[in-house]
């Protein structure tokens, strides 16, 4: 890949008589509930499987004496899926970047909907033994894979088809559905948990949600097959300006390879956020300071919900000052916010967590992910820009978010529940992260 303008760049500078797509509203409207309704399905999906390794899969699948080794269990099975996102990122973002945005979504929405079914089918430790978490961990792959190629998509959809003096906003929109779907997850088994003793939710009320995917998945793919191919990649298609093989065009360029780079060391702030506070504190609240878990389900669902409603707010401000620099403004907000807010998840006091919680993930979190569709798609050029960003947001994944609950978990296990040195990683994944956002240069960049 050279410093050259690509096929779409070129159409905007030259007089190839080439004749541009144009999207109606209508088109607009179909591509931006398309988006927002697939990454919903994805995200409930894969999340739903974060707080039911944090609150029942630690015992039915890991049955340990110590509750802790049992949740880093649960863990690390969680992270098995953010392993298996980069090879999902790379294998649908070579089909994506070769046949089309279009196709390679409805694919990976099946497979997911159809791996997180099957999890509600398993069979625990006690009726199988090690048969169990082995199934478990096979289809927690499947998930990985599926919403690997899934999120570069959904966000390529609406960048693509985006104005652009409104490309951060339209690219936040498929971000809520992150928010969609984790308050989907965590609420519906919020509602379960107080409706259900600890019995029968271990039993069977926790395969409820899990049974729910298909639904969501079938309105999904209703909604996911009306959608047109972007402007940009039918552009591509038209001018033979598929990359032959994406994943290695984009090493190959001096430019990607820096982008690629400074991209996987910024998502680390990003990462460690989300599951930080929608993740590991269910955990830490329930298992550790024994709160009662249908609060704590209660109040990162509200606290998804102020996300959700963010968001687009997020995206906005980094179409109007920038998306490097409002990603960055959020990872050092996270730098200063971790210390009082691991202060009061210790008291155990349940209005101060909820308030961390509000605080954190529902206002903090969103001075990242909002920017986050449009600068990291700003990466790449449209031949390689599946590929690209989909390995940058998902191989990153694997230390930045997979690992987080475990690295916190193990930290906090090793400092006799002592938060500091797990707010002390925290800093340094912030730190990180905004250097190597700002180091983004803006010549680099190819939407702008």
């Amino acid at each position: 890949m050279s410093a050259s303008p690509t096929p779409e760049e070129a159409r905007v500078t030259s007089t190839t008589g080439t004749t541009e797509p144009v999207a109606s509203r209508r088109d607009v409207r179909t591509v931006i509930v398309s988006s927002l309704v697939g990454t919903t399905v994805e995200w409930y999906d894969f999340f739903l499987y974060s707080t039911a390794a944090g609150l029942v899969f630690n015992k039915l699948f890991f049955p340990v004496a110590d509750p802790a080794t049992g949740s880093l269990l649960a863990f690390a099975t969680f992270a098995v899926g953010f392993v298996a996102r980069p090879l999902g990122g790379i294998l649908f973002g070579h089909i994506g970047d070769r046949v089309g945005r279009k196709r390679t979504l409805v694919a990976t929405m099946i497979i997911m909907g159809l791996s997180t079914f099957c999890i509600g089918l398993l069979p625990t430790y006690d009726q199988v033994g090690l048969l169990a978490p082995a199934l478990l961990v096979a289809l927690r792959v499947l998930q990985g894979i599926a919403i690997g190629g899934e999120w570069g998509g959904a966000v390529l959809m609406a960048v693509e088809y985006a104005p652009p003096n409104r490309r951060g906003l339209y690219g936040s929109w498929p971000q809520v559905g992150l928010a969609i779907g984790l308050a989907l997850g965590t609420g519906l088994f919020g509602i379960l948990g107080a409706v259900l003793d600890d019995a029968n939710f271990a039993a069977y009320g926790w395969r409820i949600g899990f049974f729910a995917s298909i639904a969501l998945v079938a309105v999904g793919l209703v909604v996911r097959l009306k959608v047109y191919e972007t402007p940009a990649f039918r552009r591509l298609r038209d001018l033979e300006g598929r990359a032959r093989m994406p994943f290695m065009e984009m090493l190959r360029d001096r430019r990607g390879r820096r982008n690629t780079g400074l991209g996987l060391l910024s998502r680390w702030a990003e990462g460690v956020a989300f599951n930080a506070w929608a993740v590991f504190s269910i955990s830490y609240t329930t298992e550790t300071l024994h709160l009662a878990k249908s609060t704590i389900l209660v109040a990162v669902t509200a606290a998804a919900v102020l996300l959700g409603v963010a968001l687009p707010f997020s995206g906005h401000l980094a179409d109007r000052f920038g998306a490097r620099r409002m990603f960055a403004i959020g990872s050092i907000v996270l730098a200063v916010l971790v210390v009082p807010a691991f202060a009061g998840l210790g008291t155990g006091r349940t209005w101060l967590v909820a308030l961390v919680l509000l605080v954190g993930l529902g206002l903090a979190y969103p001075l990242m992910y909002g920017p986050q569709a449009i600068l990291y798609a700003s990466l790449f050029p449209t031949r390689v820009r599946y590929t690209g960003m989909s390995f940058v947001y998902q191989f990153s994944g694997v230390y930045a978010s997979g690992l987080t609950p475990l690295i916190l978990t193990a930290l906090l296990a090793g400092a006799h529940g002592s938060p500091w040195t797990a707010c002390a990683y925290v800093v340094v994944a912030a730190v990180v992260s905004a250097v190597a956002t700002l180091a983004i240069r803006k010549r680099d960049l190819f939407l702008t």
